[in-house]
């Protein structure tokens, strides 16, 4: 049996109409035939949408008891039984009410793919797991309820549901999405115009990528390697130079023309010692690419032209970008350069720019990382100069009716062979000495075309010859590699410059480096392997780049670094004069794995000295307020148990209150202290559901006298997405602070209202008031505030309230009552696009206990 195929419909926000779109398909696909049903559609009182589920066999939903309510979620099982060829599942990103076959309803829809039915489903993109944090940023509003990433790209199709934002606006406006109640708050705060557009332009973008992700599959599979003009993507070629900035610019600009441009900067690097550009100046770049919303690339590739436009052909490029040469005049008797090569092969399918800047025609300068070597192209022009050039002066000389005379025969040999030192080396410049020699004997020297010489003055003028080539061959060979040993010394200096910049700047940042050695040293993957012992295997403390080693023998190059850690590279085999630089960032990197582990081991010893400031102040609570409640109920007991004391039954119901009373102050002391041991532990794990608030908060004020606490919670609310059980103790907490501090007989205020995605609980006493400089912590454990006659407890009951308002995704402040007072704010998540189930015509509820 196959795997069904998973078809989305992408909102851009709620209300645009994806749920309608879905039925409608649902409705399409029965009239052609198809058996399809309704696994699950939530369309929230929407009148048109609840129209389209007429004529749709809908499979009834399973009925789930938790916490005193019913709740109802799609029936998996009655699903798979029915076994649909389509079935329709609403809102992928749901959470699905603990006792549900599966947490996540897109794991149910999982379950029918596998089973062979196809699915088309619904999620909004502030639902995808990966934009939580955009999405929030934007709103203001974070989304509880997401779905993995992999989980819609895995969908064979994706359809967007878009609406400008004027026009979602108008259909909230006119009641098309929420009731009426809820449109003037809704349309102030989630959708705002700005807020709608963001979230448009999410949509867009992340569509367009999963776009763009079938496009070069496509290409991959039927072998394309023209480029197809889908959308503008410039390649930026860096060579590490000071004119890569004034590019990365330009491509941006560029790129800013055209909806949906991408800049991609990319450095090739050579596979031969260490890369040819500053670190420093790379780094940048890398900086400023990233910063106009770029990405940068590190490319190894001997070939930079072929590599270059390899690259932009593989990520379907419509456009590079490359600097004018920095290379003088007479240089391009080497070759054509970089950017010529690449105009000239780049084909029809890609346009090239070549942009002119301030370091045009100034000189490449030293080749700061290239060693002794000269390359291939210099060494064959050495030995083409060294060998042919002899021989083509010879045919010269021999050909035209000059005499020029010996003494100049050999200047012009002489000349060659400089020239042959030059470009090519020592070896090139002894070959052109000795052919020199030899011609200038057999063509120049009497007699002609024999070996022997005549006059023993020539003997001599072509033994001084030979030996002025070879010590002019061997000054200019050692000149050249002085030259090359200093810039490699000088890249050497920035490599260590940097890494001692870095232990200066306290950069903790293993990860980037290791990215910092495989782009110096053009290394495919870096590791950074440890063990415990000499016995035990090797682990990756780190890694960077692809296919990471896990023992140092299956690299290419390995650097140990003390007895039991090692840096790793695969790629290719360094010369040993690279081995002293890798040294140095092998040793950084054990420091800067050491100082993680310390900063590791600080946090540690911090939340220790935190658990030991309570227990401290636990130790304290107990020896004075735990004692006191102990302390009544003992002598309440003991003055019932006395023999020689005849009590009365009023004089017994007091004893008894009085046990009772210190046993209800001893049973929320220490479920205030076990709640802060919860949370300093890090083990309350709510189970957030949505929930009514007038539900929760009449039950929570049972704690407080009758008539200290008015109530003020209108049934328009919408739902919230909390732990009923945690904010029960959070609103019983705060109700009882505030009565505390309150006056007597002025009652505390708790009413409730809607705003946009939130809902906001107030909790407003008549009291003292708490300075602003002790508005934070007031929420310490173990703080109390002045003087308070009636108080009692350690002074946990705030601290634990908003550690438990946090752990649902909440918060709570103090903030001044207008008039004296003060007043606790608790902001909660309202369930998105849901409403309670009361009818909205009902006036509030105004409840005074």
């Amino acid at each position: 049996m196959g795997r069904g195929k998973l078809r989305i419909y992408l909102g851009a926000a709620p209300g645009v109409g994806k749920t309608y779109a879905m039925l409608s398909e649902g409705h399409r696909r029965v009239e052609r035939g198809t058996d399809c049903v309704v696994g699950l559609v939530e369309h929230h009182g929407r009148p048109r949408t609840e129209v389209m589920l007429h004529g749709l066999e809908q499979v009834p939903r399973r009925t789930i008891a938790y916490r005193d309510t019913t709740f109802t979620e799609m029936d998996v099982d009655a699903v798979l039984a029915r076994k649909p060829a389509v079935a329709l599942v609403d809102e992928l990103a749901h959470t699905n009410v603990p006792g549900s076959r599966n947490s996540k309803r897109w794991q149910d829809v999982e379950e029918l793919l596998a089973a062979g039915i196809d699915v088309i489903s619904t999620v909004n993109i502030q639902h995808l797991e990966s934009l939580g944090d955009v999405v929030e940023s934007i709103t203001g509003v974070r989304q509880q309820e997401t779905v993995p990433d992999e989980v819609v790209r895995r969908a064979d199709q994706i359809e967007l549901v878009d609406m400008s934002p004027q026009a979602l606006r108008r259909r909230m406006a006119h009641g098309n999405i929420y009731k009426p109640d809820r449109i003037d708050a809704s349309l102030a705060n989630y959708f705002r115009p700005g807020n709608l557009t963001a979230l448009r332009e999410l949509a867009l973008l992340w569509t367009a990528d999963r776009v763009d992700e079938y496009l070069q599959q496509y290409r991959g599979e039927h072998g394309i390697r023209s480029t197809w003009q889908a959308r503008e993507r410039i390649v930026v070629g860096l060579t590490g130079g000071p004119e890569g900035r004034t590019l990365i610019r330009r491509a941006a600009r560029l790129a800013e023309k055209g909806a949906g441009g991408e800049v991609l900067a990319v450095y090739i690097a050579r596979s031969d010692g260490l890369t040819a550009a500053s670190p420093k100046e790379l780094a940048v770049q890398r900086t400023l690419v990233e910063d106009l919303g770029g990405t940068f690339h590190h490319v190894i590739g001997d070939d930079i032209p072929s590599g270059l436009l390899e690259f932009a052909r593989g990520v379907n490029a419509t456009q590079i970008v490359l600097g004018s040469s920095r290379r003088k005049t007479w240089q391009y008797m080497f070759g054509p350069g970089v950017g010529q090569t690449v105009a000239r092969e780049s084909g029809p399918d890609l346009d090239v720019h070549i942009v002119t800047h301030e370091e045009v025609a100034k000189g490449r300068g030293l080749p700061v990382a290239r060693g002794a070597r000269l390359g291939r192209s210099r060494i064959i022009w050495g030995w083409l100069v060294g060998v042919g050039g002899p021989a083509l002066l010879t045919l010269l000389l021999t050909h035209i009716d000059a005499d020029l005379g010996l003494a100049n025969d050999m200047l012009l040999f002489l000349a060659l062979t400089v020239a042959s030192a030059l470009l090519g080396g020592l070896l090139p410049a002894l070959a052109s000495a000795a052919f020199g020699s030899f011609l200038l004997n057999w063509f120049f020297t009497p007699p002609l075309h024999r070996l022997t010489i005549a006059d023993p003055k020539n003997i001599v003028a072509i033994a001084v010859f030979f030996g002025v080539a070879v010590a002019v061959a061997s000054v200019v060979d050692l000149a050249a590699r002085r030259t090359h040993q200093a810039a490699r010394l000088r890249a050497e200096s920035e490599v260590l410059s940097y890494l001692a910049g870095s232990v200066l700047r306290g950069e903790t940042s293993l990860d980037a480096l290791l990215e910092r050695v495989r782009e110096t040293f053009s290394m495919e993957s870096v590791t950074l392997l440890e063990r415990e012992s000499d016995v035990e295997p090797w682990t990756r403390a780190a890694s960077v780049g692809h296919h990471p080693v896990a023992r140092p023998e299956d690299a290419d190059v390995d650097m140990p670094v003390g007895d039991h850690l090692a840096l790793a590279l695969t790629g290719r085999v360094l010369p040993a004069e690279d081995r002293r630089v890798l040294g140095a960032f092998a040793a950084q990197a054990a420091v800067v794995l050491d100082r993680q582990r310390l900063v590791d081991e600080a946090e540690q010893a911090r939340k220790q000295a935190e658990g030991n400031k309570i227990r401290t102040s636990l130790l304290a609570a107990v020896s004075h307020d735990l004692r006191t409640p102990l302390a009544g109920i003992k002598a309440a007991v003991s003055s019932l148990r006395a023999d020689d004391v005849d009590w009365s039954e009023e004089d017994q119901a007091e004893l008894l209150a009085g046990i009772e009373d210190g046993a209800d102050r001893l049973d929320l002391l220490v479920g205030n202290l076990l709640d802060m041991s919860r949370l300093q532990t890090g083990t309350v794990t709510p189970l957030i559901r949505p929930i009514d608030l007038d539900e929760v908060v009449p039950m929570a004020l049972g704690g407080v006298p009758d008539g200290s606490a008015e109530l003020d919670i209108p049934e328009t609310l919408p739902m919230v997405e909390v732990d009923k059980g945690l904010l029960e103790r959070v609103v019983a907490n705060v109700v009882e602070n505030a009565v505390k501090y309150s006056p007597d007989g002025t009652p505390v205020t708790v009413s409730a209202s809607a705003l946009g995605e939130r809902v906001e609980l107030r909790v407003v006493d008549r009291g003292p008031g708490v300075p602003d400089e002790s508005k934070e912590r007031i929420f310490e454990p173990f703080q109390r505030f002045g003087d308070a006659p009636r108080g009692s407890g350690v002074g946990l009951g705030l601290a634990v309230a908003r550690g438990f308002v946090e752990a649902m995704g909440g918060t709570i402040t103090a903030e001044d009552t207008p008039g004296g007072g003060l007043t606790m704010t608790l902001t909660l998540k309202a369930v998105t696009g849901q409403l309670p189930p009361s009818d909205s015509d009902l006036p509030a509820a105004r409840i005074t206990t």
